[in-house]
């Protein structure tokens, strides 16, 4: 009996210990359950569970559960949250040089940004950000898909945009394409861009057309233009404090997780776009495929101008990237 004893204790104490060395983490972000970035999370999460033995237990937030996107940026460095998706021009926030990366028109085509995302410049800002950050790490890049106008009224060329009230993202360097085109940019958060619409506080709002669709933007808009301003993309960022606790191995398995889940995300995103613009049109919308471009040379006065957030010396080795 003393044996038995001895053994249930054992067992009892290696269960406690299991439980008590297991690290809970909160992956934070704003997009909807529906879309691939979530998906790609939830996946991920799994996958560390399972390459670290449960060691590690990821849970997913979506859709602003955990706070807007300036909450959740805040939110890594303060340690409430542990990993975020978010775009290069909150990152750039921290470090001016990122931001290049979702300026408009800064690609000239999706292949661009492709080869930018593995680049060494891109290398060389990441760690720029690391630095500045104290420590929050950029462990994946993912094509979050190429931004698009939506409107009220028709847009055919840059002066249909003039005094247009247009919502963008709280972060300064997404209100250039509107301003180079003499529109009115609105910064309002993401999750409150729906009922802003409605309810006519903005006339148009701009996003990649996967996010038109898993946001439903298209019900309160009659028009997608199809300006292409930015190829943007989403940055997976993991916490300073978090990543300094990890392993050497640990953050190698977080890193190669993590990676696959931005590529299985970027394939997703790149089949939805290519069947999107037809699905619009058949549910009654007017999908109106611009010349962009007049757009772009608007927007290329002010690529190095006083809203550039990155040295000339970044901006040309960025459009050197073939």
């Amino acid at each position: 009996m003393k044996r038995i004893g001895l053994l249930l204790a054992a067992v009892v104490a290696a269960v406690s210990f299991g439980a008590m060395a297991q690290t809970k983490l909160k992956w934070a972000h704003v997009y909807e359950t529906s879309e691939p970035y979530h998906t790609a999370a939830v996946w991920a999460a799994g996958e560390i569970a399972k390459r670290t033995n449960n060691r590690y237990a990821v849970e997913v937030f979506p859709a602003s559960s955990l706070g807007k996107e300036t909450d959740i940026n805040q939110g890594l460095t303060l340690g409430t949250v542990d990993i975020i998706y978010t775009g290069q021009l909150f990152a750039g926030r921290t470090h001016g040089p990122l931001a290049i990366g979702g300026a408009p028109f800064m690609f000239r085509d999706f292949d661009h940004w492709k080869a930018y995302s593995t680049s060494p410049l891109f290398t060389e800002l990441s760690d720029g950000y690391f630095q500045k950050s104290s420590g929050n790490k950029v462990v994946a890049i993912t094509y979050y898909g190429e931004r698009h106008v939506t409107s009220n009224k028709a847009i055919n060329k840059p002066d249909d945009m003039k005094a247009l009230k247009i919502r963008v993202p709280d972060a300064p360097l997404y209100t250039m394409f509107p301003r180079a085109v003499g529109a009115n940019p609105t910064p309002i958060a993401f999750a409150e861009v729906y009922l802003a619409l409605q309810n006519g506080t903005v006339d148009a709002q701009e996003n990649p057309l996967p996010t038109i669709d898993a946001k439903k933007f298209y019900e309160v808009q009659k028009f997608i233009v199809l300006t292409g301003h930015i190829t943007d993309a989403l940055l997976t960022i993991v916490g300073g404090p978090t990543w300094a606790k990890l392993s050497a191995d640990d953050k190698k398995t977080f890193e190669a997780v993590l990676r696959e889940a931005a590529a299985k995300a970027t394939a997703e995103i790149v089949a939805i776009e290519q069947k999107l613009g037809a699905e619009f049109e058949k549910r009654g919308k007017t999908v109106v495929k611009v010349d962009r471009k007049p757009f772009r040379e608007a927007v290329m006065k002010l690529h190095n101008g006083p809203d550039a957030t990155w040295t000339k010396d970044v901006y040309d080795k960025l459009q050197a990237i073939k």
